[in-house]
């Protein structure tokens, strides 16, 4: 099943690809959620809707960020074994974890604000990006997979100048606009292996990222097992997974993102943000 969050007369909703490739409001079908947590916690109406057998929604929406409000915004660093060799980086023995500010989250076509005053080496990170469905606190890696809600694409653009002069992630990871995401969720049951997805990042049509999310140092199931040993994973809760080799910070010379360019984020069967990158007040 894909959700999506459109556009509509009345405001932004959530809705539902049907048969025939439209998207049906939920609330039109009973179901009620402005907000991702919401959403998951309304999973038990989702799956008793016959989606296949409708039709007649809209065909063209314009698709808004489907992560709305989440109780926590998470994401991992060095957890691509391609990313960790370009990087001459040593391989951590647990998950890096840091938080996004909610505040960056951003739509799947909006602008990615670049202020040249507060950055000069803006970059890209395509990751596939997780929903968690229900309340956790130390589920095995075996039970892992069943508390997925569904999966996104996210781009956790990052300010590397800034990371380095603060020692640490969260700012330079939490400018407003620095999180794109969408364009809709995919339920967990509709992505048999998480995996095995391709995963693509573009600029101005040239090919920078180009990997497989089989990379990746701590699978999915290890992460949420992982974080749910300390920490309460809660419906709605987002995590970034990390991002594979071909970021800009370690071409030679380095290649920031600035004005003007086109940066296109693809997972696998989970759909592409094309984010421009503008200068502020553009």
């Amino acid at each position: 099943m894909k959700i999506a969050r459109i556009a509509g007369p009345s405001g932004p909703s959530y809705a539902v690809q049907v048969g025939d490739e439209s998207w049906v409001s939920l609330e039109s079908l009973g179901v009620h959620a402005t907000t991702t947590p919401e959403l998951v916690n309304a999973a038990e109406a989702l799956a008793g809707l016959d989606t296949a057998t409708m039709s007649g929604g809209v065909v063209d929406p314009e698709f808004l960020g489907p992560i709305v409000a989440p109780g926590k915004l998470m994401a991992i660093g060095l957890n691509y074994s391609d990313h960790i060799r370009e990087t001459g980086s040593t391989a951590p023995k647990n998950p890096i974890l840091f938080m996004k500010a909610n505040t960056s989250l951003t739509g799947p076509y909006d602008d990615i604000v670049v202020d040249p005053e507060m950055t000069q080496l803006a970059d890209y990170e395509t990751e596939l990006t997780v929903i968690i469905g229900q309340r956790a606190k130390g589920v095995s890696k075996a039970d892992a997979p069943g508390v997925i809600f569904g999966y996104t694409v996210g781009n956790d653009v990052t300010a590397r100048d800034c990371m380095k002069a603060d020692g640490q992630l969260v700012r330079s990871k939490s400018f407003d606009t620095y999180c794109p995401n969408g364009p809709w969720i995919t339920t967990a049951d509709a992505v048999p292996n998480p995996q095995a997805l391709g995963i693509k990042t573009l600029v101005n049509g040239e090919v920078r990222q180009d990997s497989s999310t089989s990379e990746m140092l701590f699978p999915i199931d290890h992460l949420i097992h992982f974080l749910a040993r300390g920490m309460t994973l809660e419906p709605g809760d987002v995590l970034m997974t990390g991002t594979p080799h071909g970021v800009g910070f370690v071409m030679d010379p380095p290649r920031a993102l600035q004005a003007g360019d086109v940066v296109e984020c693809e997972v696998e069967g989970l759909g592409t943000l094309r984010n421009r990158v503008v200068a502020p007040g553009n």
